[in-house]
């Protein structure tokens, strides 16, 4: 038997005594990814941001949609060609040569946004749902093998309903599913079922899509969707919480602290998201010169602050910052921008408008300020989002959202006043501002009014 030295063994700590870190490049089998794993390996500080602002693209155009109203279908037609350019991601039968790089940049750019939007509970439950909405369309359109091989590897602890339970229930399941009477039986037996926990299901249960027993829900193979899509959101939920606590480690880092800083100040409007920066203005001319012909097709929002500078010959801070982002988006370049406000200040003097307002205009459009301030092309112009929740108007003020902000006496003459007559409009419109639908209550409102064709110029970089 040999004998075991206990003497310690002496160590020079001029000698690594650990191994280093070895950080390898992800592989993606699937195409679609619940984001468990952080990424490790390398990328440029290039990357790092362009990879971020053009998900941040896809994720702001997904939102609106959801403010619009358009159905599942309207959706996935709309975002089709801003997915394919921003944010392509083929199925790995493709056999396209990019599908690693493609696979990469979905992974990176989620957990870069995940750490932009940690910071509150507000920024944590709005990424969530814009990416179980963006998780959703991808499940959707994916390749049902692959979607099968997938979910398998989830461990979403389903229970698989054996054939002889399956014949036991086949007239409640079939019933529960809208098979007809022939050959139901045989199509319950045919269909991939499994059962949850009632509580998992709370959407299909209330929707009549499963049948329940014994606080069991035994949920068809085509509606399992729900199930996934809920483990998801839960756990993407979950995952927010954690990135939050491990917030205030990164703001040592000089280089990555600004950039998720201004990913996360902002949301910018949808129409400007992917618009081409050369895009053309369809019959309209934007300059300051002709601003009052414009504003006459401008939402309500924007068309109240159009009225309110030209009555008042001045703006609050707010109402100016929202006006000038909305301006920029629309295409008015910064000196016309600059005309504009100099013309609608009119009764202070070229040295007060100089001393006091003419740095803020430049500096929403990235002309000064700091070097990210500069690099990003400034400010992006609110969303519908944004105006709604953030800054509510005071006493004197014009910004905000009418359809909220205002009182429905106010807001039914706001509405007269810009052209709207229809009594059933002004009715839907009431209603809607009742239930809070204040997007809805703007589409409705502004069905009636002329519209101008022109469409948002693209701004250099967008934020959350």
């Amino acid at each position: 038997m040999n004998r075991i030295d206990v003497k310690k063994r002496v160590l020079d700590h001029r000698k690594k005594q650990f191994a280093g870190p070895l950080y390898k490049e992800t592989q993606y089998p699937h195409r679609l990814n619940f984001y468990a794993t952080p990424p490790t390996a390398d990328i440029t500080l290039e990357q790092f941001e362009q990879w971020a602002i053009n998900r941040l693209r896809v994720l702001a155009e997904l939102e609106a949609c959801s403010f619009r109203n358009k159905t599942p279908a309207e959706t996935a037609v709309h975002m089709k060609p801003l997915l394919d350019k921003y944010l392509p991601l083929d199925a790995s039968s493709s056999n396209n040569s990019e599908l690693h790089l493609q696979r990469q940049q979905d992974h990176y750019s989620h957990f870069i946004l995940r750490l932009a939007f940690s910071s509150t509970e507000d920024l944590r439950r709005r990424f969530a749902r814009v990416e179980t909405m963006l998780f959703r369309l991808r499940f959707q359109t994916d390749d049902s093998r692959e979607r099968a091989a997938f979910v398998s590897k989830l461990n979403l602890d389903w229970e698989p309903v054996s054939d002889e339970e399956k014949r036991e229930l086949a007239p409640r399941l079939a019933t529960t599913v809208g098979f007809g009477y022939g050959k139901r039986a045989q199509q319950v037996l045919d269909e991939d079922w499994c059962k949850v926990d009632w509580t998992r299901v709370p959407d299909l249960v209330e929707s009549r899509k499963v049948f329940v027993k014994a606080g069991m829900a035994y949920v068809p193979g085509r509606e399992q969707q729900s199930m996934v899509l809920n483990a998801f959101s839960k756990r993407l939920g979950q995952a927010l919480e954690l990135t939050a606590r491990a917030l205030p480690r990164l703001d040592e880092d000089d280089r990555l602290a600004p950039i998720l800083d201004h990913l996360s100040k902002n949301f910018t409007t949808p129409d400007a998201s992917y618009t081409g920066s050369g895009a053309a203005v369809e019959g309209a001319e934007i300059t300051a010169r002709n601003m009052d012909n414009l504003s006459q097709h401008f939402p309500m929002c924007m068309s109240h602050l159009h009225r309110s500078l030209r009555r008042d010959a001045h703006l609050k801070h707010f109402g100016r910052l929202q006006y000038t982002l909305f301006l920029k988006g629309i295409g008015l370049n910064l000196e016309e921008c600059l005309i504009f406000w100099r013309s609608g200040f009119s009764k202070i003097t070229d040295d007060t408008f100089n001393k006091e307002y003419r740095y803020n205009v430049r500096h929403v459009y990235g002309d000064v300020g700091g070097d990210s301030n500069r690099r990003s092309g400034g400010y992006s112009p609110y969303s519908c989002q944004r105006i709604l929740t953030d800054n509510a108007p005071g006493p004197g003020e014009a910004h905000g959202c009418p359809y909220r902000h205002f009182s429905l006496d106010n807001l039914t003459t706001l509405l007269r006043a810009s052209g709207v007559a229809d009594n059933a409009v002004l009715k839907g419109v009431k209603e809607d501002k009742e239930s809070q639908k204040f997007h809805m209550a703007c589409n409705r409102g502004s069905s009636t009014l002329p519209v101008l064709g022109f469409h948002m110029h693209a701004t250099k970089q967008p934020s959350m």
